[in-house]
This record gives C-alpha cells, structure tokens and sequence, in this order.
C-alpha cells in the first residue's frame, strides 16, 4: 500500500482528511508528538520538491503531475541534486563511490 507522512498539524489529523486517506487506501504515518525527526527524510524531501521544483502555477493535469515529479525524484533528485549529508554528492554518486570503496560491484 501507499503511506502518506506528515507531520501532527491539525491538517493532517482531522476526521476529513483521515477519511480522505481511507478512501484512497492511504496509510497515515505521523512524527510522534515531540519527536519531529520520525518523518524528516520525508518532510525534507517534499520540501526540496516544493521550493526546487513544482512550478508556482501548478501543473495542467495530473499526468503531467506525475511525470514531472517522476523526473524529480528518479532523474535529478537521486541522480544531481547535492545532498548534505552525503557531503554534498548526489545520493546515486555516494552510492557508486560506497561500492567502490568497499569492493562491491
């Protein structure tokens, strides 16, 4: 099944949207009150997407949607896009040097 992250704003916590999720056989997964490090890859990633890359207008349909934010994740997020926490290497070109540090092909 499809997981939806968020965190506890009231947004996501609210019998609407719950049932939303339902409908669509989405399972919710929330951060821990307290704790917000449970979802924040997640949370951090959907941010990148948001400020780098959805445009201001939106998209003209959900196809368009799709392919779009598949050529982000797939094509430029794991395969250029600088991540701090691989010093600054894609995650693609941290994975290939992990390989070639440790003797996996």
């Amino acid at each position: 099944g499809v997981t939806f992250y968020s965190d506890q704003g009231a947004q996501y916590t609210s019998l609407k949207y719950r049932q939303q999720l339902w409908l669509y056989r989405m399972q919710q997964s929330m951060s821990r009150r307290g704790n917000c490090w449970d979802n924040a890859p997640m949370e951090r990633l959907f941010r990148s997407l948001k400020t780098e890359w959805i445009p201001d207008k939106g998209y003209r349909s959900v196809m368009e949607a799709k392919m779009d934010v598949g050529r982000y994740l797939m094509h430029y997020y794991n395969g250029y896009r600088p991540h701090s926490a691989n010093n600054g290497l894609s995650p693609s070109a941290a994975e290939e040097l992990l390989k070639t540090v440790s003797g996996i092909s």
